[in-house]
């Protein structure tokens, strides 16, 4: 059984400012469960992102940084290549679900910044969490864990 995991959830510095947001309650309850296979994944740098990069937001459902640059383009490539990385695993029903950073403009599962870059929250789901979603995949945010 495999879990499709946010990168940045694992430890891994792929978050917009260079650090992770590592969760140890979540690295705790995968290790108590050997048997599910952990595929860490993160559109922004699949789709050719740096980090650190500008922070960036949905806008009337495309991805716009703090700078007024449209990185769309960049986070839908990296969709479609960990889309690609994951298909035969969700064709073949060996995908139990997905773990994902709360309200990134990729990953959020229940919300997601509004584009004014003022911390203000809207109901929606990141590009990622939105395709997964599609594809008849469980979501989780980490949050809820």
């Amino acid at each position: 059984m495999k879990v499709a995991v946010s990168a940045c959830l694992l430890g891994e510095n792929c978050k917009y400012s260079g650090g992770s947001n590592r969760c140890e309650r979540l690295l705790e309850q995968l290790a108590r469960h050997p048997e599910i296979e952990v595929v860490p994944v993160c559109p922004e740098v699949a789709g050719g992102l740096p980090t650190p990069r500008p922070p960036a937001e949905m806008v009337d459902g495309h991805v716009v940084n703090n700078q007024g640059v449209s990185v769309d383009a960049a986070y839908r490539r990296g969709v479609a290549h960990e889309m690609g990385r994951l298909r035969a695993a969700i064709d073949a029903g060996d995908l139990a679900g997905a773990v994902l950073q709360s309200r990134s403009p990729s990953c959020g599962v229940h919300q997601v910044y509004d584009g004014t870059f003022q911390g203000v929250l809207v109901p929606g789901r990141g590009l990622f969490a939105d395709a997964l979603s599609k594809a008849g995949v469980q979501l989780f945010d980490v949050a809820d864990l």
